[in-house]
């Protein structure tokens, strides 16, 4: 919908639109918005339809209301809902009364349908859905009835936006009135078809909740207790139903959004699809080839099938309605998009794991955390994704109802006698209740009934074949090598090989079959910014999860994890099953060796039918930089021809590559023809196999695979390992031949991309082959748009001719060089520093750092101002803010002032903040000086995960104290006891790590000794290894959750959240504001770390900068930046860098490598090798005798950087930091940009965006740049003030105190918290003795029931209990048992 430039939201409101997201501007994207929820449903197993389902369903709903959320606005919820049958006796009652006669059930239709405010555009509406329902054979229009609606129950923006509700009923005619199934296929064209039309026009908005002859949904952006007062249909005592759905909304945004609440049509969803760019690529590409006998020929009017502008919910429900509406039952269609991890289970029937892989073959997992509830009317249901990553809870009574909730107790008074069965949903796992049946059927019985519905492992034993299969039936030698002595070296260099890469990578994979470790993070230049010829490769970084979805371990839950796959043409994904479906090739791996390769381009000597056609990936060199763009088109248009001949198989080749043929960088080409293809929809019609030189990596492999590869044979790799392998680089001590060097490769490869899928939650690479999971860092809008079109990339940058013309730069000096292979390879020093002119310039520079620690040791200013020099100088090399400089004053309309006159340097300091490096991670000596020098200036130092000593919490006889301000919380929980958190003054919740987002933790066993084993409640020498941070939090609410629990356990700290630069980090951010955080932290992707893969060091994360920038601008967008402090770190060292970052709109800031450095760390990157030689990073006895770092070290150093603050605030005239923050109109890049062509077209112009221009409703509500308004955390009535008043007589003179049978209810959560605070807080780690407290609860217990426990308190419950029990348990005891008396003690 088009708005206007004076306010992006005046035409929505003129045109009558009930749904706002602003435009995309500055760094805010509209795409990157997420939801998350809470999910309950009812149901009569009998179908009987009862007042008491619809009452009930809303008290559901009510208790659900904390996993909700609200805007800037009380009143103004996120959206709410309900799908519930339809209420046939309601219905024909109130149509009545408009005069419409329904006819019998089963023949009506009833649509709830959203309509413009404005008269003109809801007729035109109106009379567009009308003459379609003429068009549509077998309907017939009845008439429209208005819903009434009680709108003063809405907040100011929810009524900005509130349309007008009608409802529409349409009859059924002939035979479609004997048909429901036709019936219901016929309502959907008409809806379809309606809603294109309406699309057309910005006038029309038109929007049907639901439009069936069996169920009816009301929603809206409702709070969960205004759904009935907002529709007082709900109340009506004959609207009576015998299912439910409800849904509660909690999204990352304040924006109206009525279309977006739930339920959908079929569905309502508590969880996230992170495969969901992949999943729209395939469902439109499979539009080419889709028909359907029930929806007929004007199925072709209805695409695209999914809704763009919904969100990931919706565009399931979406395909899972025409899914359904083409014939498969509901359970089928379910299990379709969301199997269960059936790849390496041992515990299926045969039959089953082949129905599996049939369905394999026809669509791919929409994967990510999931909780699904459906209902077409007939049946219910729901289904947990493959790793089970949200809560499931479910009764069955006795009188045949079942209540199934995101948790348990929404219902609190259900008589717990007539409860005959209680569960909860296990990874994977359906149930499904057939009305007609009138019984609840397992996930057993559902799926086996599918198993056996048809020969699926007859049809694929007939029809497909796998790799091995393939290789054997061809069984001819080939040769495993295409180069000689001669030709390998010009080969090597022309792709982009260098010393460094093959021994440090390389070596590693092809010997033990792991990538490389490395330690101390990335300080080297943003592909866009070196002065090398970087690959393209270079320019991408990997996404992850944080917050709204949970990352997967990939070492514990490998089970879940697979990268098999069919690849080959599709067949029609709605026509009946058959053997043709599963036509395809099965590949374990999709790295393929030489051998297999040669299998796969012989293969239709397999399968006759199959046409392989290789395209050249290669363009002249005498075209020039020009060639690069020209060629690409050309392929474009090469595989598209292939496959309209009937082609099978691409193979996208550049081995004809020599002195006069330069190679198209695979990633290019991949990108290219896979967008083409499926623009064109033809991307399912064939596989598309990339065989070239160019990757190695592994993020290289991931990269093409993301990006649409189905296989990628690397030669030159195995070229390489062959060339290592003569040269005795690789040790031959078993005599492997080299075959088994390259399954090694191709092992290191597997194990490498499992990681990175993990990174992003996502299990199989079925859903990640095309999903896009990637973005960029300086490639320009017309790349983006050809080859990655979805990407943000959100600073420009190369073309196709400086691509170009750094592929020539490589491609001459590969044939340029002459002599033996290693001669040429360049060592540029991508991994490590390097000295040369030649070499990458690195942030850590050796004199840089002996700089640093002279001024920090002695000091002095001169030497300060020698090492920021420097450092600045780097910073321009390598980093984004080094491309941007201060306007002089009189642009915006002030002038210098005197240095005395700016805020002192005394009070800029206690922004300074030092990172989060663990005790283990670094030694005692070092950990302690941090924090004293940090708590003398005011600052913060942080714990890291690995607990804190209790020593430090005395302070030392100088009187400094060794405490850490901020405590952090991880996935591991290593050393988080209930006096741990009582003595932070900030609790810091990790959600990624600047160095390795998506990862956890990692403590080698060398290092867990002595007295860091017990501070982490660890045992001594066992290494410690954390889930991916945060694994237990599976989606917004559950952070919102972890959030409360922090805060009850200490009521006086701050709540901070930690989260790592992506694109849409900002949307994320704005959840976190939501949930009540009270700081936020963006890393840089470039943070140091003891140990992680290369990969992860080198190629996940993007730059603070723009994290920083896009974070502030969405908050302010959202009116949520007044309620946060914003923080951002990585390689800040001088003040010129935290300028920066305050302009851009942080105001704390973190240090990390270089309060080391100024300790005395040289960045020998040993680390994770223990073997730190001057005491920092080692918990050797005798290296630690080794560190010199005192406080005051560290203390100079962080006050000169205040004073280089100080005089940079003088010269733009500001006299307060608070003036500073977000201001990035004191900004602007620097002149030197337009000079090379290298850096020309890098466009700064929305990260530089002031985040005050930025136009939304939220905007203008709450325009601060920084925290001015704390966040209310609601704990003024929580249960725990009671707990604390009764137990009064324990906490003064620790009296006995019992309470008994106190009340409880789901919506008291974190239960326990502030009492143990309060017990801690007074009587230390030891508590209170055994047995002082004892209280008795009675009924259903919200989450985080008894968190951190401390000693001396039991809590018994009789009663049922929610996710996180016991979290933190600190010394307290918990009882729970089922209702009835309590079970008798056990016997010691």
């Amino acid at each position: 919908m088009e708005v206007s430039a004076e306010s992006p939201y005046e035409v929505v409101l003129k045109s009558g639109g009930f749904d706002y997201l602003p435009q995309q501007q500055g760094l805010y994207d509209p795409r990157h918005e997420k939801d998350s929820c809470g999910v309950g449903m009812i149901a009569d197993l009998e179908g009987r339809p009862a007042r008491e389902i619809v009452e009930n369903a809303l008290l559901i709903l009510e208790n659900l209301d904390h996993r909700g959320a609200r805007g800037c606005e009380v009143d103004t919820g996120d959206g709410a809902g309900m799908l519930c049958a339809m209420p046939d006796d309601f219905m024909r009652r109130v149509f009545s009364l408009v005069s419409v006669t329904l006819p019998a059930k089963g023949t009506y239709a009833i649509a709830n349908v959203f309509l413009p405010r404005t008269d003109k555009g809801r007729q035109e509406c109106k009379r567009l859905v009308e003459a379609t329902c003429d068009e549509v054979p077998g309907l017939k229009m009845l008439g429209w009835r208005p819903v009434p609606v009680q709108s003063d129950c809405l907040g100011k923006t929810a009524r900005t936006f509130e349309p007008i509700i009608e409802q529409l009923a349409v009859v059924a005619t002939g035979p479609l009135a004997k048909d429901v199934r036709r019936f219901e296929a016929a309502l959907y064209i008409l809806r379809k078809k309606a809603e294109n039309a309406a699309r057309q026009s910005p006038d029309t908005p038109l929007y049907m909740c639901s439009l069936s002859s069996r169920v009816i949904n009301y929603k809206g952006m409702l709070t969960c207790p205004g759904l009935a007062r907002y529709f007082p249909d709900l109340l009506e005592e004959d609207f009576e139903s015998h299912v439910a759905l409800v849904h509660s909304r909690f999204s990352t945004n304040t924006f109206p959004s009525w279309r977006r609440a739930h339920p959908f049509r079929y569905i309502c969803h508590n969880g996230e699809i992170n495969t969901l760019r992949g999943n729209i690529n395939a469902m439109r590409s499979r539009e080419g080839i889709m028909r359907s006998d029930l929806l007929g020929p004007q199925l072709q009017e209805c695409f695209p099938l999914v809704e763009l502008d919904q969100t990931d919910s919706g565009i399931f429900d979406n395909v899972l309605e025409v899914l359904t509406l083409a014939g498969r039952s509901l359970p089928e269609a379910m299990v379709m998009m969301m199997p269960q991890a059936w790849e390496n289970s041992s515990y299926i029937t045969p039959e089953l794991r082949d129905f599996f892989k049939y369905n394999a073959s026809i669509m791919e997992p929409w994967d990510g955390p999931a909780l699904v509830c459906f209902t077409d009317g007939s049946g219910v249901g729901a289904s947990l994704d493959r790793n089970g990553l949200r809560p499931c809870r479910y009764y069955v009574t006795s009188d045949k109802k079942i209540i199934l909730s995101s948790e348990c107790g929404v219902l609190p008074h259900i008589d717990q006698s007539t409860i005959v069965k209680k569960g909860r949903l296990s990874p994977g796992k359906m149930l499904w209740a057939d009305f007609a049946e009138g019984r609840l059927m397992s996930d057993a019985e559902v799926k086996q009934q599918l198993a056996v519905s048809q020969p699926w492992g007859k049809w694929m034993s007939e029809k497909s074949v796998s790799m091995p299969e393939l290789v054997k039936s061809l069984s001819k030698d080939s040769p495993i090598t295409r180069f000689d002595a001669s030709s390998r070296g010009p080969a090597l260099r022309t792709f982009g090989y260098t010393r460094e890469a093959l021994d440090l990578l390389l070596v590693p994979m092809g010997r033990d079959g792991e990538e490389a470790l490395g330690s101390m993070g990335n300080d080297a230049p943003l592909a866009c910014l070196s002065r090398q010829p970087r690959s393209v490769f270079d320019y991408f970084y990997q996404l992850f999860a944080q917050v709204t979805n949970p990352p997967i371990d990939p070492i514990r839950e490998s089970v879940v994890m697979s990268v098999a796959c069919w690849i080959g043409p599709e067949e029609n994904v709605l026509s009946r099953p058959s053997s043709e479906h599963c036509h395809r090739l099965w590949l374990e791996h999709p790295c393929l060796l030489p051998h297999e390769f040669q299998a796969l381009s012989q293969i239709s000597s397999v399968f006759k039918q199959w046409r392989v056609r290789t395209l050249e990936a290669t363009f002249p060199r005498k075209e020039g930089p020009a060639g690069l763009q020209r060629h690409l088109a050309r392929l474009c248009s090469e595989a598209i021809d292939a496959v309209s001949q009937g082609c099978e198989v691409i193979v996208l080749s550049d081995d004809s590559i020599c002195d006069d043929w330069v190679q198209l960088p695979s990633l290019l080409v991949c990108g290219a023809v896979h967008h083409a293809l499926v623009a064109q929809k033809l991307r399912t019609k064939v596989a598309l196999v990339i065989y070239s030189g160019d990757p190695y990596e592994v993020s290289h492999h991931a990269l093409l695979l993301t990006f649409g590869a189905d296989a990628v044979c690397p030669y030159m790799a195995y070229e390489a390992l062959l060339q290592l392998r003569e040269e005795g680089k690789l040790p031959d001590k078993v005599g492997k031949p080299d075959i088994e060097v390259f399954k090694s490769y191709q092992k290191a490869v597997g194990k490498g991309l499992l990681k990175i899928m993990a990174k992003m939650g996502v299990s199989t690479l079925r859903s990640y082959k095309g999903a896009q999971i990637s973005d960029a860092i300086g490639l320009g809008r017309e790349v983006v748009d050809m080859c990655f079109r979805g990407i943000a990339s959100q600073l420009g940058g190369h073309g196709f001719e400086q691509l170009g013309l750094r592929i020539l730069a490589v491609h001459e000096r590969g044939y340029a060089s002459s002599g033996g292979v290693w001669e040429g390879l360049l060592n540029e020093g991508q991994y490590h520093w390097r000295e040369g002119e030649l070499a990458e310039k690195h942030v850590n520079d050796p004199l840089v750092i002996a700089k640093l620690q002279e001024a920090a040791r002695s000091n002095s200013r001169s030497a300060y101002a020698s090492f920021a020099a420097l450092h600045n100088s780097l910073v321009k090399a390598t980093a984004l803010r080094g491309q941007l400089d201060f306007k002089p004053p009189r642009q915006y309309g002030r002038s210098a002032i005197p240095l005395e006159a700016v805020e002192p340097a005394s009070e800029i300091v206690k922004r300074f903040r030092t990172g989060a490096m663990s005790y283990g991670s670094i030694s005692m000596e070092a950990h302690t000086t941090l924090a004293k020098a940090m708590n003398r200036i005011g600052g913060f130092s942080n714990t890291g995960e690995g607990g804190e000593d209790p020593i430090r919490y005395q302070p030392t006889p100088e009187g400094d104290s060794m405490k850490s301000a901020i405590k952090q919380v991880a996935s591991g929980r290593f050393g988080v006891t209930m006096e741990y958190l009582s003595n932070a003054q900030e609790l810091q919740i990790k959600m990624a790590q600047g160095a390795k987002p998506g990862e956890g933790g990692e403590l080698p066993g060398s290092k867990v000794a002595g007295n860091i084993a017990t501070t982490r409640c660890a045992t001594e020498g066992v290494g410690l290894i954390s889930p991916p941070p945060h694994h237990d939090i599976y989606s917004i609410e559950d952070l919102a959750q972890l959030i409360f629990d922090l805060k009850n356990s200490n009521p006086e700290a701050a709540v901070s959240v930690k989260l790592v630069s992506e694109v849409g980090v900002g949307v994320v951010a704005a959840g976190v504001a939501k949930c009540k955080a009270d700081h936020i932290l963006i890393s840089g992707c470039d943070g140091g770390t003891g140990a992680s893969k290369w990969t992860g060091i080198k190629h996940a994360g993007a730059p603070w900068e723009v994290g920083l920038a896009e974070t502030h601008q969405t908050l302010v967008l959202n009116g949520l930046r007044g309620r946060v402090t914003l923080e951002t770190d990585g390689q800040l060292r001088t003040g010129r860098d935290v300028m920066i970052a305050a302009l851009l709109g942080a105001e704390r800031f973190g240090f990390a490598t270089a309060p080391l450095i100024a300790m005395g760390c040289i960045m020998m990157r040993k680390c994770h090798l223990n073997t730190c030689p001057v005491g920092v990073a080692t918990q050797d006895p005798e290296l630690r005798k080794k560190f010199t770092g005192q406080p005051e070290h560290l203390i100079n150093y962080l006050f000169m950087v205040a004073e280089d603050v100080r005089g940079i605030m003088s010269k733009l005239g500001c006299r307060t930091f608070n003036e500073l923050v977000g201001r990035t109109d004191l900004l602007r890049p620097k002149a030197h940009l337009k000079e090379h062509w290298k850096t020309a077209n890098l466009d700064f112009t929305d990260l530089l965006k002031p985040a005050w221009t930025l136009q939304s409703m939220a905007a203008g509500r709450n325009g601060s740049m920084f925290c001015c308004t704390p966040q209310d955390h609601e704990l003024a009535h929580v249960l725990d003030r009671q707990l604390v008043l009764r137990a009064a007589p324990a906490l003064e003179s620790k009296q006995q105190v019992t309470v008994k049978d106190l009340a409880i209810k789901n919506v008291d959560r974190s239960v326990g918290g502030i009492l143990s605070f309060e017990v801690t807080r007074k009587f230390g780690a030891e508590g209170l003795p055994e047995g002082t407290i004892h209280i008795k609860f009675k009924g259903s217990c919200g989450q985080s029931f008894g968190n951190f426990l401390a000693p001396g308190i039991t809590f018994e419950l009789e009663g049922d209990a929610n996710d996180y029990i016991g979290k933190g348990l600190s010394g307290g005891n918990l009882v729970v048992y089922k209702p009835g008396p309590p079970p008798p003690p056990r016997r010691a």
